[in-house]
């Protein structure tokens, strides 16, 4: 089995950004997020359930899903949130571990927003790396990548661990403040420190 690692991050961390950066070093990548996005995309796998369980409404004209909608109901009733993670999820744990599994990386590093919440792939994850920043630098950079006001992004962040929980919870921590030389310093480290143990896992005294 391929040596994975899961990375996680409060909303508006740099996790996508992060993972790049790895990408380009020779890491796999695995992210959830995107495959979401896959899945409720115009014929996407999960659609017709999603519509099923929600309404016709909840469909863009294209017939993806449309988000705004989506975020609404889902914060205005936790119930709806269950009931659209209890369709969205195993879709997407089923394609995420057939990724891992079938990469051909050195290791792969699996993207999870929400991986300590959920507890999510314990039988993948050996290491977890959480992308921290600044709780002010999450609410400025999810405003100017989503078009979301201040008050919504609060919303995603109270539904996600507390940073210091969050941080407790890590193996590996990377600090992504916006200083992009220190950022790419520290995922050098981190990529030398993965190569390793992924070779260690491979090769067993």
């Amino acid at each position: 089995m391929v040596y994975c690692v899961g990375v996680t991050g409060g909303i508006g961390s740099g996790k996508s950004s992060a993972a790049a950066l790895f990408a380009e070093r020779g890491a796999g990548i695995v992210d959830t997020d995107d495959i979401a996005h896959e899945m409720t995309r115009p014929g996407g796998r999960a659609m017709p359930a999603i519509i099923t369980a929600f309404g016709p409404g909840i469909a863009a004209a294209d017939g993806s899903l449309d988000r705004a909608v989506m975020r609404q109901r889902v914060f205005a009733e936790p119930a709806q949130r269950k009931v659209l993670e209890g369709i969205l999820h195993p879709l997407i744990r089923a394609e995420a571990r057939d990724r891992v599994s079938s990469s051909t990386a050195p290791y792969v590093m699996l993207v999870v927003p929400l991986l300590l919440e959920t507890g999510g792939y314990p039988d993948l994850v050996r290491r977890v790396l959480v992308i921290d920043c600044e709780e002010s630098q999450q609410i400025s950079r999810t405003m100017q990548r989503s078009a979301l006001t201040e008050e919504a992004v609060r919303a995603i962040m109270a539904a996600q661990l507390p940073r210091q929980q969050r941080l407790a919870g890590a193996d590996d921590v990377l600090l992504n403040d916006g200083d992009l030389s220190r950022l790419r310093s520290q995922i050098d480290h981190l990529h030398d420190r993965y190569l390793a143990l992924a070779a260690a896992s491979r090769n067993p005294q």
